[in-house]
């Protein structure tokens, strides 16, 4: 008795998907090993470049590694030290914040029952939680403080992966059945994925830049935290700017007024129109050929797999899985449904 010539096709789907589900499960249960080493990764991405600039230049490999080690502890350094002591002077104020917002809560129930508009008064300190927003703010800052945390693996591990990236690609010679046709595809991608880093890394910094110099201007309290914290945020598509411009201007209210709080969200409304819509795809061209739609899931599935750092790293990984979905004709309708655009059918 033959079996319906559907049911194999119906096997290898399932199969792969319980696949998929192992393996996502498996990164999700190994997230204390993997983040450190996908950070690392990341960041050997925008030093090799550095590194091999070097060399060419004459500068020994040993030499190369050892100024750009320097360079990385350095700037972890520099950011862990601005961070934490504004995140330890933010926690000590944050009782302060949360009196002054209970006064503007009151204020505005006062303001609305002069105008005969009753408001149960529960349900918006419930709505409005401060607490709530301080739990949320503090998760997120907690993947910034978890990568400063795993400062020295990540430099031992950077270290390691630029001593052996002058000979990865010929172990990948020795080992591949197609070096050639694979190394050209693998590198058209790495190649594609560091300009990609490098660009949105520079973006990010200006991004950073110029929201702590604006603050400063405004006399914002912290405005070198929120500048990193921007830098970090502009990282994660479409949500991170506004999650990184809400504390400010709320804070700003509480602070300084609605005045202010309105040239601190026009601020951040102008940077970012300037940078995201203006500057960055000037220098990123057509980026990396990503459906929005997917760009969007892939902040989601690996923010909960990875956390904060996976919300950072969503476009490089998911990149990663459609390259590796390609080079595989039985997986190919994938990476088209996760591309930007619709191949052109060839004529037979």
């Amino acid at each position: 008795m033959t079996s319906p010539p559907n049911t194999g096709s119906g096997v290898r789907l399932f199969v792969t998907l319980a696949s998929l589900i192992v393996i996502t499960a498996g990164l999700k249960a190994a997230s204390a090993i993997v983040v450190p080493l996908l950070v690392a990764l990341f960041l050997s991405m925008l030093a090799t470049p550095l590194m091999f600039w070097l060399r060419n230049h004459k500068v020994p490999t040993g030499v190369s590694v050892g100024l750009i080690l320097i360079l990385l502890i350095g700037v972890i350094s520099v950011v862990g030290s601005l961070i934490g002591s504004s995140i330890n002077e933010l926690s000590g104020s944050l009782p302060t914040y949360e009196a002054k917002l209970n006064e503007s809560i009151a204020s505005g129930f006062t303001v609305l029952s002069d105008q005969g508009i009753t408001v149960p008064e529960s349900g918006i300190i419930e709505w409005v939680d401060p607490q709530a927003a301080a739990q949320f703010f503090g998760r997120l800052l907690s993947g910034f403080g978890g990568i400063l945390s795993d400062s020295l693996l990540i430099i031992f591990m950077v270290l390691f992966i630029l001593l052996e990236a002058s000979i990865i690609p010929a172990k990948l010679k020795y080992i591949l059945p197609e070096p050639e046709k694979t190394i050209e595809n693998f590198s058209g991608f790495l190649s594609a994925l560091k300009s990609y880093l490098v660009i949105k890394t520079f973006v990010s910094l200006l991004t950073g830049i110029l929201v702590s110099i604006w603050l400063t201007v405004l006399g914002v309290e912290f405005a070198l935290m929120w500048g990193a914290i921007a830098f970090f945020l502009n990282f994660v598509p479409y949500v991170g700017s506004l999650i990184a411009a809400v504390p400010v201007v709320v804070l700003g209210i509480l602070d300084l007024g609605m005045t202010h709080a309105l040239l601190i969200a026009g601020g951040y409304l102008f940077i970012n129109l300037l940078v995201g819509n203006v500057l960055e795809p000037r220098f990123m061209g057509r980026g990396l050929g990503l459906s929005t739609l997917v760009v969007f899931l892939s902040l989601v599935f690996w923010g909960w797999v990875f956390g904060p750092v996976g919300m950072f790293l969503s476009v490089p990984l998911t990149m990663l899985v459609k390259i590796a979905l390609e080079h595989d004709s039985r997986s190919r309708w994938l990476a088209i449904l996760l591309s930007a655009d619709v191949p052109k059918k060839t004529d037979s």
